[in-house]
């Protein structure tokens, strides 16, 4: 019987959580034997899912790294800022790195990350889970069979949501560009990385346009207090009115967001007190609601990429043209369209969500199996991705934040 991994969990937040679930599903496979997390309900939570011993429970990633190596790998699911540093120190102990996205929000530093892996001959995977979703792999596939020709140009939107985005980019965490990173790292690396993957080529060129247009102060409703809560004019319209998210029953991971008591009286005080109960339109946020780019390959395939807080739905659609047909898909209902030129008709593939939205549509718990597989037989096992993939198309967005600000277009051999 195969050996299963051992992992370290260091960030005992949602995506550690998920990410970490799957030794439960496939025990023979892997087992988490540490926690690093600073927070002691998480640090607790996790201990107690996994039957942790005590004594492997850790504060801090420092007092983690401190000790000998305790396990094969790590996942290290920290905030942004908190990736590059427990990264660096754990490839140095030795072990065999899962990191979530973004690798950091310094160009520089991802560029480090990927060298010390490789100085170390350690495997680094990101997480990034959309190139292991049964979508996206089989529109991959499509393309390689060529059942639309050459491909020629490529057309994808990240509907981020009007929900989605109050909750993580206006009120929460993500909001910041200096406390997190640029929400085209933050949110869309994801899927500047699927483009890249799909044209099947260098991406050596990008142009971007983008702005925090709405949720500004100047678009408040008329005598719109700071906290909602506190009397507002419009809440029975208002789509944002934080307690119609945060304090209704089952409100799920938002609520838990804004308050880790699920108490009504901790999330009522979170709506009095805390960023979730704000008004979107009076909060610190800085990144931007709305976003193109357009990219160009050394294999002359153009891609033009638009992320929206604009839209009902949150989900990802796209457009693949080709020389002999085009490809039409929406990841939200797993469906892909082939239309050939000529034919006059179409071919539809209905895939089974096997996960929904919170598992990247079975990406997740695809990536982490590969990432134990690729522990397991080193050097005999080629993954979907890999660390030099995630670093280009991490490049890929930091030029198109560098485009944004600058208004110029911006050549990717600039980060070299």
């Amino acid at each position: 019987m195969t050996k299963p991994i051992t992992v370290t969990l260091v960030g005992a937040g949602l995506r550690g959580m998920i990410y970490s679930s799957y030794a439960h599903q496939r025990p023979e496979e892997m087992r988490i034997v540490a926690v690093a997390e600073p927070d002691v309900a998480k640090r607790d939570r996790a201990r107690e899912r996994f039957g942790i011993a005590g004594q492997r429970c850790y504060t801090s990633w420092d007092d983690l790294f401190a000790q000998p190596q305790q396990s094969d790998a790590v996942f290290i699911c920290t905030r942004d800022r908190d990736h590059y540093e427990p990264a660096m120190k754990a490839l140095e102990v030795g072990y065999h790195v899962l990191l979530e996205k973004p690798m950091s929000p310094d160009w520089r530093e991802c560029i480090e990350l990927g060298k010390q892996a490789e100085a170390k001959g350690r495997i680094l995977t990101i997480c990034h889970v959309l190139r292991y979703s049964p979508f996206f792999q089989t529109i991959k596939q499509l393309l390689d069979e060529g059942r639309i020709g050459r491909l020629m140009s490529i057309q994808h939107n990240e509907n981020v949501g009007y929900w989605h985005q109050a909750h993580s980019y206006v009120r929460g965490y993500f909001n910041n560009a200096e406390r997190s990173s640029p929400m085209i790292l933050a949110k869309s690396c994801h899927d500047l990385d699927i483009i890249q993957w799909l044209a099947g080529g260098v991406c050596t060129s990008v142009s971007s346009y983008g702005h925090l247009s709405y949720f500004r102060p100047e678009n408040a409703p008329p005598g719109a207090p700071k906290y909602c809560i506190d009397g507002c004019p419009v809440a029975d319209e208002c789509v944002y009115y934080a307690p119609d998210t945060y304090l209704v029953e089952n409100g799920g991971w938002k609520a838990e967001a804004a308050s880790s008591d699920p108490s009504y009286e901790a999330r009522y005080k979170a709506m009095k007190e805390g960023p979730f109960g704000r008004c979107v339109f009076q909060c610190d946020n800085d990144v931007v609601d709305h976003q193109v780019v357009s990219m160009e390959f050394d294999n002359e395939v153009t891609a033009v990429f638009t992320m929206s807080a604009f839209t009902e739905k949150c989900n990802r659609t796209l457009k693949l043209m080709g020389t002999e047909g085009e490809i039409r898909a929406t990841m939200e209902s797993n469906e892909i369209e082939i239309r050939r030129f000529g034919s006059g008709r179409q071919e539809v593939i209905k895939l089974v969500d096997p996960e929904g939205h919170i598992g990247h549509g079975g990406g997740d718990r695809r990536l982490v199996y590969d990432f134990a597989k690729a522990v397991r037989r080193q050097g005999t096992h080629r993954s979907v991705t890999s660390a030099q993939a995630s670093i280009q198309s991490h490049l890929m967005a930091f030029a198109a934040e560098r485009s944004r600000i600058e208004k110029r277009m911006v050549r990717l051999d600039e980060f070299r």
